[in-house]
């Protein structure tokens, strides 16, 4: 099994990638600002994995015998970080003494704030650049030597925001612009890694709430897809075989019947 570093691993796409990579048995560092939702994220995903498993025993002409029942071995870290501060990550990570060998790193991690060009302030900016920009580039920077180590993979949930800018969404889209960029980048410097963008649609979590509040909509969250639904998407990309690699891939909501 692998291990896997999920940032943003307390939101809705985040928290339901943890749940499912716990699931098939990979060893977690979840990261995330509160370390008070990152203990009862962690204290959820051991209640799921530390049930027990059953394992057919097959003799040795492969032929399937006793079933065995097994417990998850599984070990799941958290770890605070600010990613407003992506100048500061070097040194939290260096005191985290993460492993030498990395399988995958998940940048799950957002923030959007909307608003028009005229009313958006350079704070507004630095803000959702930093998250959603600049602290991706600098962990995957100080993360690329144990990445390389296991010729890892590198998944960034970006949003279809990454791809059309709106109204209303010029900080937000810019910022993903620029993650999409530094994907196609990283994907033509490191061909030892795999590199995969994924571009939600809208999604039913929690900043989808905030953003139906700005646009001054009610949230529905039987309107947008899952956010199970858009992370099982994202760990079969991450399970593709070895030969392949999903570079892009969209998820969309289903269009409701009217």
């Amino acid at each position: 099994m692998g291990t896997y570093l999920i940032t943003g691993a307390t939101g809705g796409i985040g928290a339901a990638a943890a749940e499912l990579l716990a699931d098939r048995g990979h060893d977690l560092i979840l990261a995330g600002r509160s370390a008070e939702r990152l203990d009862a994220l962690t204290a959820t995903l051991r209640s799921r994995v530390h049930s027990s498993t059953q394992v057919i025993v097959r003799d040795q002409n492969g032929q399937p015998g006793a079933v065995r029942t097994t417990a998850s071995q599984t070990t799941t870290r958290t770890l605070a970080l600010d990613l407003t501060e992506p100048r500061r990550l070097e040194a939290a990570l260096a005191e985290a003494a993460l492993p030498d060998r990395m399988d995958g790193v998940i940048h799950a991690a957002g923030m959007v704030d909307l608003g028009r060009v005229a009313e958006q302030d350079a704070d507004h900016w630095i803000d959702q650049l930093m998250v959603n920009l600049v602290s991706a580039a600098e962990l995957t920077r100080i993360l690329l030597p144990a990445l390389r180590a296991a010729r890892g993979h590198v998944l960034f949930v970006n949003s279809t925001a990454g791809r059309r800018a709106n109204p209303n969404w010029s900080a937000y889209a810019a910022s993903k612009f620029g993650l999409r960029a530094l994907a196609d980048s990283l994907r033509a410097e490191e061909p030892d890694l795999r590199v995969t963008t994924l571009y939600p649609g809208r999604t039913a979590t929690g900043m989808q709430q905030k953003v139906r509040a700005q646009e001054n909509r009610p949230y529905d969250p039987s309107e947008f897809a899952d956010a199970t639904t858009v992370a099982r998407v994202l760990v079969g990309a991450l399970e593709t075989p070895p030969d392949a690699v999903v570079s892009e891939v969209t998820v969309s909501p289903r269009p409701r019947k009217r």
